[in-house]
């Protein structure tokens, strides 16, 4: 079985398998097939939308997070972030959003 396991603060959280793995899991614990309603497409964020980043490391500290702490939970090495806090690097889009996700920057907090 080719299981991801998706760790948060060391402890296990999720497990996130194949589709054709999760039906058969379902088949055999007689669980009937949840049927797939379409998902709402997010809108995509532009650049004014995370305008508040531009002051990242103020952000951050207003959180109480060391910026070890941030890093790793967005998946960057804490050097990398210093970079992008001094300016010296420009994250791609998807670093962004995960920043703005988890420290709570307007309009990303609430999409799923």
């Amino acid at each position: 079985m080719d299981i991801q396991i998706i760790s948060r603060n060391g402890e296990p959280e999720y497990a996130v398998l194949p589709w054709d793995q999760y039906q058969a899991l379902l088949k055999a614990a007689g669980q009937q097939q949840p049927t797939l309603a379409p998902s709402p497409v997010a809108p995509i964020a532009t650049d004014q939308d995370l305008r508040p980043l531009a002051d990242l490391r103020g952000l951050r500290e207003a959180k109480g997070l060391a910026i070890e702490t941030l890093a790793r939970t967005v998946g960057i090495s804490p050097s990398y972030l210093g970079l992008i806090e001094s300016g010296e690097r420009q994250p791609d889009a998807a670093i962004r959003r995960s920043l703005a996700w988890e420290l709570g920057v307007a309009g990303w907090r609430d999409e799923s």
